[in-house]
């Protein structure tokens, strides 16, 4: 679970680890947009994402999408509550959803 405050405009994201025919594999060419919903919810707006550089994380085949948010950014600005974080990532044939966890806003 991630935390901000309403006051503040940072990056929130998702570790991501994408398998092709059992192979890793590297999404950053692909486009990545995040959805914030109230838990239980389903997601219906999404903001566009970019990911943390083209390699991944150190020691893992994880890489790191995430998206502005707060006051001035591009994504939503929250107020307190809890939310479901949701990702899009683009590719072709398919355009996965997938949930990636909560994030709290104090």
């Amino acid at each position: 679970m991630q935390t901000i405050d309403r006051a503040s405009c940072e990056y929130v994201g998702a570790d991501v680890t994408v398998t092709v025919q059992g192979q890793p594999y590297n999404p950053t060419t692909d486009p990545v947009d995040f959805a914030v919903t109230a838990i239980g919810g389903r997601p219906t707006t999404w903001y566009e994402g970019g990911w943390d550089g083209s390699d991944p994380i150190p020691g893992t085949n994880a890489y790191r999408a995430q998206v502005l948010v707060g006051p001035g950014s591009p994504g939503p600005t929250l107020t307190k509550g809890k939310y479901a974080l949701y990702i899009r990532i683009t590719d072709s044939p398919e355009q996965p959803v997938i949930p990636v966890g909560q994030l709290t806003v104090t």
